[in-house]
């Protein structure tokens, strides 16, 4: 039995991210939950913010963005981020974080986060109450203690927060890698999906 509520926003988990936008002299950091990949090739991303934000009206201005992804252990300073305005505080001097160039765009990195996204603007959508920055990905930079022995990515290295309903979550256990329910049951022809814990 579901309860009904009217349409929302109600889409969890999401990302929780730390978006930088400016340049390495002025820079501002940004909590967004809006976001997500759009397309594979070529790979782009989205960015949708409210137009009175601080950092919109840079973001508008300069067309470049980097979306830096946040281990749980920061989640105390992605909230802090997305709490004050950069019109008032020096986040990156507040939440004691460094400045990292990066390879394609003008905006700063944040060092401290294990992966990031650099973005260009390809389109600005006004849908309501955000503004859709639609953009290409032109780099992903990763720190190196997230590869394995073979240089193959390990997410759970980074140790990610995500972000639902008005909480924050570090990321749990590995349930599968992408196309393990069809390697498990690959030799039953009549095999059976079962939800884990409910009836």
């Amino acid at each position: 039995m579901k309860t009904e509520w009217k349409g929302g926003t109600l889409l969890a988990p999401v990302p929780a991210v730390m978006v930088t936008v400016g340049d390495m002299e002025n820079a501002n950091i940004i909590t967004i939950g809006w976001t997500g990949i759009v397309c594979s090739e070529p790979p782009k991303t989205y960015v949708s913010i409210r137009p009175e934000r601080y950092s919109h009206g840079i973001l508008l201005e300069k067309k470049e963005f980097v979306i830096n992804l946040v281990p749980a252990a920061m989640a105390e300073a992605c909230d802090y981020c997305g709490m004050v305005t950069g019109r008032k505080v020096n986040k990156w001097e507040k939440c004691g974080l460094t400045k990292e160039a990066s390879a394609t765009v003008a905006v700063p990195r944040i060092a401290e986060c294990p992966m990031a996204l650099e973005c260009r603007v390809t389109d600005v959508l006004q849908l309501g109450s955000h503004d859709m920055f639609l953009a290409d990905i032109t780099r992903v930079a990763l720190d190196e203690s997230l590869l394995d022995e073979e240089g193959r990515l390990d997410m759970a290295r980074a140790a990610l927060c995500c972000y639902a309903h008005g909480t924050y979550y570090a990321v749990g256990e590995m349930l599968g890698k992408f196309g393990y329910s069809m390697a498990e049951k690959k030799n039953g022809k009549n095999a059976q999906y079962k939800v884990k814990g409910r009836k």
